[in-house]
């Protein structure tokens, strides 16, 4: 399969990452970390606020889940990010501590000629049946049989998905596996699978990008993206059989029922939940950080950072069309927060004060 490098969108996120995050000189306390490319839009957005309002910088790496999975292990961050939460038996056997920050859902963005934003109906078996390899063309009876108004071109399906290892990934591919078992049999649920047809892009700016490019293209990538890069999407028939669309409503409505309280490490898996008004592919990015911290100074700068967005940043989440976690929610994640100690056995949190 071909695989495709950074993209003209994904260099020029990178170059406005570089300047919200290195125009001022670092401070000592700057913090840092890398992962997932779901939230960048929220964190970079957060960042310049806290910044503004503190002096403190972050450094983020939007580099995939894999990728800041692997390197919170390693220590060489602050904190990585994964739309994938790791179980419980993984956490453990790492010494990590995962709490979410935000929920966001994904959409199928798409290249149709003639076809615009919120025109074209899609449901888990078509979207399987795509990304499978089973449906080529644009105008095949059953993408025609769901889209009867529409005029639908003789036209080659070109299938975009990640090729770095991705947390979105994970949520799309859980999807895939709740309304395909052929998919789930053949390919699976992971942050990187063998994908039978399709092109690789790197990150979700990769792949918002590749679809812009390329006419007749269909790619998954978080609902920021789309917005932010006026990309024409589907909607989805959800569990229910009712048709919805991407909003910040719609992803809480598939939140509805989870129980963050009682999840360990928070692992909530959100897709394809029932409810009228649930959208099929929503998802919570998560933060990762070892229990024991070598420097707890700058283990306690990461968590008033999160403390400040979850106290002040729900405005600007909404503004970007993610979903901020209800006060209830929150005071459960920072009590968590009492797990992460210095060497010495003492927490590293110490709330409210430290949140202020």
């Amino acid at each position: 399969m071909k695989t495709v490098g950074f993209s003209r969108t994904l260099f020029f996120s990178t170059a406005m990452l570089l300047c919200v995050f290195t125009a001022i000189p670092v401070f000592a306390m700057d913090i840092t970390g890398a992962g997932a490319t779901f939230p960048y839009p929220i964190y970079s957005k957060w960042a310049q606020a806290y910044r503004a309002k503190t002096g403190i910088g972050l450094n983020y790496q939007s580099i995939g889940s894999g990728a800041g999975i692997k390197q919170i292990e390693a220590k060489t961050i602050d904190f990585g990010a994964s739309d994938m939460p790791l179980t419980k038996d993984v956490l453990e056997k790492n010494g990590l501590q995962q709490f979410p920050t935000v929920m966001g859902g994904e959409v199928l963005a798409i290249n149709v000629d003639g076809i615009t934003k919120g025109q074209l109906k899609l449901n888990g078996a078509l979207i399987a049946d795509i990304y499978l390899g089973k449906i080529k063309k644009w105008n095949d009876p059953a993408i025609v049989k769901l889209n009867p108004d529409l005029k639908l071109p003789d036209e080659r399906i070109t299938v975009i998905h990640r090729s770095d290892g991705s947390g979105t990934t994970f949520i799309f591919t859980n999807y895939l596996c709740k309304v395909s078992s052929q998919w789930k049999s053949k390919v699976g649920n992971s942050v990187s699978v063998q994908w039978p047809v399709g092109v690789g892009g790197k990150g979700n700016a990769g792949v918002a990008d590749y679809v812009q490019q390329v006419p007749g293209s269909i790619g998954y990538v978080e609902y920021a993206y789309a917005l932010n890069n006026n990309i024409a999407y589907a909607l989805l028939y959800n569990h229910d059989g009712k048709l919805v669309e991407p909003s910040s409503k719609n992803f809480q409505a598939a939140a509805a029922g989870a129980d963050w309280k009682n999840a360990p490490g928070f692992r909530v898996i959100l897709t394809n939940e029932p409810g009228a008004n649930s959208w099929p592919i929503t998802g919570a990015t998560f933060i990762l950080m070892h229990k024991v911290q070598d420097n707890p100074a700058r283990a306690l700068e990461v968590l008033k950072f999160f403390a400040w967005d979850y106290a002040n940043g729900g405005q600007m989440a909404e503004q970007l069309a993610y979903v901020p976690f209800p006060p209830v929610v929150v005071k459960t994640i920072e009590d968590s927060w009492a797990t992460i100690k210095s060497k010495d056995g003492i927490p590293v949190w110490k709330a409210p004060a430290a949140g202020k």
